[in-house]
């Protein structure tokens, strides 16, 4: 689909109808004040590098997998100083809402442990099913159908599964056609991946980090019944027939490198290792943030960066990054942040066995796991939640095809969450987030610098 609105005006009347009643069952919307769409003078450049794998978030972010597969980091800009990566930072995940501008309504159960990563209603009904169904199926079957690209593996329990168990429950709950998948999608094969995702029947596409990006100029021509849909972590170019939604790694890491530095003082210790694959842009931004946030609380604290994979955008080499964690832990490090896709629960598991603070990169549900992993935290940004927030500013026509929404930086929506915080650490994290919502223009100068010297290059 190639205009900038939904298909049709009484299409339009009836996913506002749909989406009214949505937000009736699911509860009143608080008073958030919405960031718009607009940079600010704080905001560092835009750029259209993505995130790991990821969001950064794609944890490919373009994202590690931020996420990195594609951590979904993302790009600056919007009133909150163009700030933007994933979610909950409270110590339950809790509640986040669906439309953090407050048009389109209510709060939802983010059920971080859950299946659906955070979804948005259990039973629409058939009023609301039919509003959908008659916005968004472009070829007449009578269903919609969600196909989704992900750059890292469904199922590692991080960046890219939030987004794929997103997908499932929100078809389930619907009762739509069950998503179709395609994942481990490398940056060489997208075209041909997406392409043949796109010919099976596909009406919303959902593209799940922006190091996947690439062929989407072509793509949204060649296919414009689609609508595209990409959590494009750090950004990539606007489009006619693609909707956006970005978000702004640097102060989603600053508040990780807080976090850590209050373990850091909790726990003892002065060393920290930071676990990527290979140095792209996006990784740089988020090492170099997490430091300054690190060294924000005591200049001696120190991180050191280990790039863990064999080629470009590879957050999922276990071997490498427990090697890796290994030879850092030999040489005093205390804590370890894993920015990687399939990798992640290798290295929190190891980390756990060798009683060392580890935080993960994208998921919001780590203190609720089960998985035998002793998680310290996690800096969130995930596609699960953010596809929830989305989807209703879609379905309301807020968002549409050719626009860019941007993420704010704030606790319950993205940045590091504690598990079982120490006395004290809580209050330091809850003043760094205090501090981007202030706008404080010290902080956010200096975060726009390391996002410019990140995709520059220098």
């Amino acid at each position: 689909m190639q205009t900038s609105t939904l298909r049709k005006p009484h299409q339009l009347l009836a996913l506002l109808l749909a989406f009214t009643l949505l937000a009736a069952a699911c509860g009143d919307d608080d008073d958030r004040s919405e960031p718009a769409p607009t940079t600010t003078a704080a905001d560092p450049p835009d750029e259209s590098e993505d995130d790991p794998g990821g969001d950064s978030g794609d944890l490919g972010e373009d994202d590690v997998g931020e996420d990195s597969g594609d951590l979904g980091e993302d790009d600056p800009g919007g009133d909150s100083g163009g700030l933007v990566e994933d979610d909950p930072g409270g110590d339950s995940g809790g509640l986040v809402e669906a439309d953090p501008g407050g048009d389109s309504g209510g709060l939802v159960e983010a059920d971080p442990g859950g299946d659906s990563g955070g979804l948005v209603e259990d039973d629409p009904g058939d009023h609301q099913t039919n509003s959908v169904t008659r916005a968004f199926d472009s070829d007449g079957d009578g269903t919609v159908t969600i196909g989704v690209a992900a750059a890292g593996p469904r199922d590692d329990n991080g960046y890219y599964q939030s987004l794929v168990n997103f997908a499932e429950q929100f078809s389930a709950d619907y009762g739509f056609a069950p998503p179709i998948v395609s994942d481990n999608i490398g940056a060489a094969e997208a075209a041909q991946a997406l392409s043949d995702l796109a010919q099976q029947g596909v009406d919303i596409m959902m593209v799940g980090a922006s190091e996947i990006a690439e062929p989407l100029p072509d793509l949204t021509e060649q296919y414009p019944e689609i609508f595209w849909y990409c959590n494009c972590g750090a950004g990539f170019q606007e489009l006619p027939g693609l909707a956006q939604a970005t978000d702004w790694g640097s102060p989603i890491h600053y508040t990780a490198g807080v976090a850590m530095a209050a373990i850091l003082q909790d726990h003892g210790g002065a060393k920290a290792v930071f676990l990527g694959c290979c140095d792209i842009n996006f990784e740089r931004e988020a090492y170099n943030a997490t430091v300054y946030g690190l060294q924000s609380v005591d200049p001696d604290f120190t991180m050191e960066y280990v790039g863990t994979g064999d080629f470009q955008f590879d957050f999922e080499n276990s071997a490498n990054a427990t090697a890796a964690l290994t030879n850092a832990i030999s040489n005093g490090a205390t804590l370890a942040y894993a920015y990687l896709g399939g990798a992640l629960e290798a290295v929190g598991q190891l980390a756990t066995d060798e009683g060392v603070a580890v935080f993960a990169a994208g998921p919001p549900d780590v203190c609720q796991r089960d998985d035998g992993i002793n998680w310290t935290g996690s800096i969130v940004f995930d596609a699960g939640i953010y596809a929830q927030q989305i989807l209703p500013r879609i379905i309301a026509g807020d968002l549409a095809e050719g626009s860019t929404y941007q993420f704010p930086t704030e606790p319950g929506l993205n940045g590091a969450l504690l598990c079982d915080a120490p006395t004290g650490a809580q209050a330091l994290l809850d003043e760094a987030f205090g501090r981007i919502a202030a706008f404080d223009g010290e902080l956010l100068g200096a975060l726009g610098g390391i996002t410019g010297e990140a995709y520059s290059g220098g």
